[in-house]
């Protein structure tokens, strides 16, 4: 066996996956795509199940990207834009679509709502300030699958549901931080063990599509709270005992 091509093929196969994870990327629209169609039919929990296959992939494509040094093997294919693209129809375009169409908000808003979802989020996309200098995100981070779910679980009234959204969209460039899970290292332990919680319970939710137990949703919504709120609270007592 001749041997003397072994040296050239393997930078090939090394390109070869590491194009691979922006296809592994790309996916995420094509799961987009299939929680669409769940929507349309308003097979709720359906739609966020897609959804929620979008996050894991989201999760997953960094790390490999990293390890397979992406940027280096193929420099011309944006992991970068691919993300934003893909995160833009998973986390904003799709719940903003639920959002609307589902009944949850006041009829006359509701339109309105989702185009200052979506408006919001492209924007906010847009900003090179989204993220603090310690990974934190700058603001409502646009996490309108999130937002949506929420919505779902909880099935607040028309009126107070409404109000909800349009304080999140005033808040996407609020001066405030919001956690991201995996990047913030403070703490970084106790928010992932967090993050495998809500996962479970999450799962539980859609299994049993939003009916459950009062101790679940206020599970839910605690770890929420912790997401949202521990920057505020941690930078707050810091400053009092200054």
């Amino acid at each position: 066996m001749d041997h003397t091509s072994e040296p050239d093929s393997l930078p090939e196969r090394m390109r070869t996956a590491a194009f691979s994870v922006h296809v592994f990327t790309a996916l995420g629209a094509g799961i987009a795509l299939l929680a669409m169609l769940e929507a349309v039919r308003e097979h709720w929990a359906s739609m966020f199940g897609w959804l929620g296959v979008a996050l894991v992939i989201d999760g997953i494509d960094g790390p490999l990207a990293r390890r397979l040094d992406v940027v280096r093997l193929q420099p011309n294919w944006s992991g970068e834009v691919l993300d934003l693209v893909v995160d833009f129809v998973t986390y904003v375009f799709v719940p903003a679509y639920a959002i609307t169409a589902s009944g949850l908000l006041l009829p006359l808003a509701a339109p309105i709502l989702g185009i200052g979802i979506v408006v919001s989020s492209a924007l906010y996309f847009a900003d090179r300030r989204m993220k603090a200098d310690d990974n934190h995100f700058r603001g409502f981070p646009a996490l309108w699958n999130a937002a949506a779910f929420y919505l779902f679980l909880l099935h607040l009234p028309p009126v107070m549901s409404t109000l909800v959204v349009a304080a999140l969209i005033a808040l996407t460039f609020a001066p405030f931080h919001v956690l991201h899970p995996f990047r913030v290292v403070r703490l970084r332990w106790l928010t992932l063990w967090l993050l495998a919680a809500w996962a479970a319970l999450a799962a539980y939710a859609l299994a049993c599509d939003f009916v459950v137990s009062a101790p679940v949703t206020f599970g839910l919504c605690a770890i929420a709270a912790y997401i949202v709120g521990s920057d505020t609270v941690i930078r707050r007592m810091k400053a009092l005992r200054a």
